[in-house]
């Protein structure tokens, strides 16, 4: 229509994010739950496979770069474990299904219940609302934030992760599969802050390195005062600018705050970065969101 925008859309153009509770159904969020159950308990974790998710710079590029685990993740559905939950040889501390981080990096190609939720009516409606011409999946993740442990992921830029040329064709989907709350480590941004480019960029490492990916540029020291949170009920999904800077807190509550999320890149007129940890593989090319 004419190039009219409505107000939710404005919103999200000046932001950088957008809230839209109850996007998803009570029911909806318990098939990913019970979904993600049952492969919890068919997982086999290879001890050398036990790669510790972290967020903090060194502790990344030496747990993700000392396998290959993480680097082929793309196209496959993985497991990644809080800090702290393995002993020195590698065994569970605590139950396996407490001590999870993340599951990446393909539910929604290989999973029948994250592929129909990717893939949803509703998802794919909101898409043309955003005016997104030939968007594609490109990776998902289920998050746990396990109570107690479920570790702070430090201010970022999604885009420094999945870089494109030009910027800003990278919009996250954040799906609350429980209440998000400050107590359980809710989402925070920084609104406005999509607007200023990205300073650093994670690229995978020449080979031969120690690493298999590395660091360039550095991330500016935030001011903790601009963050603002957002918190939000079961059901409902935050919209991400690539470039926006959002953060979330330790879970230090006894509540976990699962979320469902995937990536999307509108792939028209744009280039994927060969230099991205991910890349897609001849056994699954980004996906079109567009059924």
């Amino acid at each position: 229509s004419g190039g009219e925008q409505s107000p939710c859309l404005f919103q999200f153009h000046k932001d950088g994010f957008l809230v839209l509770e109850q996007f998803f159904s009570a029911a909806e969020c318990d098939s990913m739950r019970s979904q993600i159950q049952r492969i919890i308990a068919e997982m086999e974790v290879p001890p050398h496979c036990r790669t510790e998710f972290s967020t903090r710079e060194e502790e990344q590029l030496q747990a993700q770069g000392s396998s290959d685990y993480f680097l082929t993740s793309g196209d496959k559905i993985r497991f990644f474990f809080e800090k702290g939950v393995l002993d020195e040889k590698g065994n569970f501390l605590i139950p396996k299904e407490k001590s999870i981080s993340k599951i990446g990096h393909a539910l929604h190609a290989y999973d029948p219940v994250f592929k129909q939720i990717t893939h949803s009516p509703k998802v794919q409606e909101l898409g043309r609302k955003l005016g997104l011409e030939r968007p594609v999946v490109v990776q998902s993740m289920y998050i746990f934030k396990q109570p107690g442990i479920g570790g702070e992921v430090t201010p970022h830029q999604d885009a420094t992760f999945l870089h494109t040329e030009p910027l800003g064709r990278i919009l996250g989907f954040w799906i609350a599969l429980e209440d998000a709350t400050q107590e359980n480590g809710c989402l925070w941004f920084i609104p406005g802050s999509h607007t200023s480019g990205i300073t650093r960029r994670m690229v995978r490492a020449a080979s031969g390195a120690s690493t298999c990916v590395e660091f360039v540029g550095s991330e500016p020291a935030y001011d903790d005062n601009q963050f603002i949170p957002l918190p939000i009920s079961k059901g409902g999904l935050i919209l991400i600018h690539g470039e926006v800077v959002h953060k979330s807190e330790l879970n230090s509550s006894e509540c976990s705050r699962h979320a469902f999320t995937f990536h999307v890149m509108e792939a028209k007129g744009t280039s994927w970065s060969k230099e991205n940890w991910l890349q897609p593989t001849p056994e699954l090319p980004f996906p079109s969101l567009y059924t």
